[in-house]
């Protein structure tokens, strides 16, 4: 019989075959270790570059996170600062608080006293308006004021009252100074001068004062007498005049001031054309400084005797009616010394009133 052959697995073309195939498994770890190698140090390349920006971003930070704390340190401080400051603020403002408070309360004492001070006033003024219209229902109101001392009435004695009132003033050329010597210079001097001499403007301002007095219901008359006696307002040389609005009298005062002194007096020309006044007057208030130099008619000689006008004197009083009261204002003229004594009687007969002022007065 004969033997059959054995198959063995370790032939030679095995053998072969694992060798190629071991070969070839070599081949192929050698060529992936070497890819391997390459994408390794790839790898290691980019991961370096990725290191060095890393560390720069950490630096950059580091210096920016180095000027933050420097800024917050300055924020800080400021904060610091502002919070001093706030405290500084609320103090000052609470100073100011009550500072205001306690304006608030002088504000109020001060209004609680000016309304008290206003409360005074009006009180005083209706007082003020009380007297003034008892003073209006006694005496009337004024329509012309006078620039002076004012009411001096209570220091002369000499009230102006009445329904129908005479002012008569004295414009003979003695009125110009209270010496014979100064009236005789004055008398040749320019009217313009004539017109300032100090004795003729006393009696000016005393026809003003006595203008300043006059009731408001009164009528009037205002008279300048020297040789002849003529109204100083023409066109009502024998009426009386109603006050009104007191413009005729502040007339007569302006008319008044325009006129000069000059020539001799007659007191009975003056009593003739008082007495023509119907009603008669119930006060004449007559401004002179001496005894009449004259009558009716002027006198023959150019010299008259002490004698002589008080003999003047006497015959014009007689012409005058008796229930008239004459007031004289009395500004004594050197040389003259029965005139104060003549006209102070005659202002107690009749129940008027004499006064013979200073020089200051009115």
């Amino acid at each position: 019989m004969a033997r059959s052959r054995r198959i063995s697995v370790f032939s030679l073309s095995f053998l072969d075959v694992m060798s190629c195939g071991f070969g070839a498994v070599v081949l192929i770890f050698l060529i992936i270790n070497h890819d391997s190698s390459d994408d390794h140090e790839v790898v290691n390349t980019d991961l370096l570059a990725e290191i060095r920006l890393l560390d720069y971003q950490v630096q950059q930070g580091e210096k920016d996170l180095f000027e933050l704390i420097e800024t917050l340190d300055q924020v800080d401080a400021r904060v610091e600062d502002s919070t001093q400051q706030l405290a500084s603020t609320e103090d000052t403002i609470e100073e100011q608080v009550l500072s205001l408070a306690e304006l608030k309360k002088r504000s109020q004492a001060q209004t609680e006293n000016i309304q008290a001070l206003s409360a005074d006033i009006e009180t005083r003024a209706r007082e003020v308006e009380q007297l003034q219209a008892q003073k209006a229902a006694q005496d009337g109101s004024q329509v012309r004021a006078f620039q002076g001392e004012g009411d001096r009435q209570y220091l002369t004695g000499m009230k102006v009252g009445g329904k129908n009132i005479v002012i008569a003033v004295d414009m003979s050329a003695s009125m110009l100074d209270d010496t014979i010597v100064n009236v005789l210079r004055r008398r040749n001097m320019p009217d313009e001068r004539k017109r300032v001499a100090p004795k003729w403007q006393r009696a000016v301002r005393t026809v003003e004062w006595l203008a300043a007095q006059l009731p408001l219901d009164a009528e009037f008359q205002v008279y300048a007498f020297a040789e002849n006696t003529n109204s100083l307002i023409p066109q009502a040389e024998m009426d009386w005049l109603p006050m009104h609005d007191g413009q005729q009298l502040n007339e007569a005062v302006g008319e008044l001031k325009k006129s000069v002194p000059h020539g001799g007096s007659s007191l009975v020309n003056l009593i003739l054309a008082v007495r023509q006044l119907s009603p008669i007057p119930d006060n004449v208030y007559l401004i002179t400084d001496g005894l009449p130099t004259q009558g009716e008619n002027p006198p023959r000689s150019a010299t008259v005797s002490g004698g002589r006008r008080l003999e003047l004197f006497s015959q014009a009083i007689n012409r005058l009616p008796k229930q008239i009261p004459v007031n004289v204002i009395m500004f004594p003229m050197e040389g003259d010394p029965l005139a104060s004594a003549a006209y102070w009687n005659l202002a107690r007969v009749t129940g008027g009133a004499f006064i013979s002022p200073s020089w200051d007065w009115p």
